[in-house]
């Protein structure tokens, strides 16, 4: 593996195949879920490795959902490590806890997390590639280190992985919903209530495949808890709300295109915040969603305990919400 600080991927190896026994743990589960704990993959990587015949079980090809037996013998040859075409670059990041393990960050609003067509750098991932030593490949060689997403337009608290332990122990605890996920946004309209759930599935736009929608064919389950923090009424317009927001599942667009869906769209968004629909001076003020990943927290990969991170608004956001109160209090 590359030593140097800014090594953007690990050395091209020979798969070497690695002999596994069968012990009274792992007895009668199945084999995907086996060779994913004690070779330190994702599961789904697991299943990958046993479809390509990367693993044999007692000699033989198997299934992923075989099940082992005490005794049994099973070899995992990880494939060859693919160098990375993504390039360190000396991009500044805001660094709010660093070990070993992982790095947690506040990212801003406008970088793009990972590599994708029409951004091909200048990515969260460049940087981490830069600052951490040995991230290359962790997770995967265009995504290293990267277990969850904000938007391109979402500020906040992100943290990603510098070791395989680390990206397989958060990504379970993503998968698992056991992560504390808060956000604030600041959106359009005032409801009623002071706290509300959004309970319905998210797909692909049936004409937009860049869009999300919850009137999607082939929706998955999606849940998002929200409450009202402030209110700033603005008769006879809505008027504006901040929310606190806590997505159980993790759609992609989720938290945007739900509050769209009831009336509630975040001000700034240009995709699902209907412009032109009653757009005010906040809305025109900011030139992205006013949607901020205000706490994240979990449990570290290697030492157990529980970790929280909270960051505040950025000047822009923050600005918007200081003229809205103003305003309010000078009526």
């Amino acid at each position: 593996m590359e030593s140097s600080k800014g090594a953007g991927a690990r050395r091209s190896t020979e798969p070497v195949p690695t002999s596994y026994q069968v012990g009274e743990a792992e007895a009668g589960q199945r084999i995907d879920v086996v060779v994913a704990c004690l070779a330190g993959i994702t599961r789904s990587q697991a299943r990958r490795w046993i479809e390509a015949e990367r693993v044999r079980l007692n000699g033989a090809a198997c299934r992923p959902s075989q099940r082992v037996s005490l005794g049994d013998t099973f070899e995992a040859t990880a494939p060859e490590t693919i160098a990375s075409t993504v390039e360190p670059q000396p991009i500044a990041l805001e660094v709010l806890y660093e070990d070993e393990c992982l790095i947690v960050i506040d990212k801003p609003a406008g970088m793009v997390v990972h590599p994708a067509p029409g951004h091909p750098d200048g990515t969260l991932v460049n940087a981490l590639l830069y600052h951490c030593r040995d991230l290359g490949g962790v997770g995967g060689v265009m995504r290293p280190g990267i277990v969850h997403r904000l938007d391109r337009g979402t500020s906040g608290v992100m943290v990603a992985a510098k070791s395989d332990e680390a990206h397989q122990s958060l990504s379970a605890q993503f998968r698992d919903h056991s992560i504390t996920r808060v956000y604030r946004a600041l959106v359009r309209g005032v409801p009623s209530a002071d706290h509300g759930r959004i309970d319905l599935p998210i797909g692909r736009h049936r004409s937009d495949r860049k869009r999300m929608s919850v009137r999607s064919m082939n929706g998955r389950d999606a849940h998002t808890a929200w409450r009202v923090l402030q209110r700033f009424p603005d008769l006879p317009r809505a008027g504006h709300s901040l929310l606190e927001i806590e997505p159980e599942t993790g759609r992609t667009h989720q938290i945007r295109v739900h509050l769209s869906s009831a009336g509630l769209p975040i001000v700034g968004d240009p995709v699902y915040g209907r412009a032109g629909r009653g757009a005010s001076s906040g809305d025109r003020s900011l030139d992205r969603p006013a949607l901020h990943a205000f706490v994240l927290g979990f449990e570290h990969p290697r030492r157990g305990e529980r970790m929280r991170f909270e960051v505040p608004f950025p000047p822009d956001i923050a600005q918007v919400l200081a003229a809205l109160e103003t305003r309010d209090r000078s009526r």
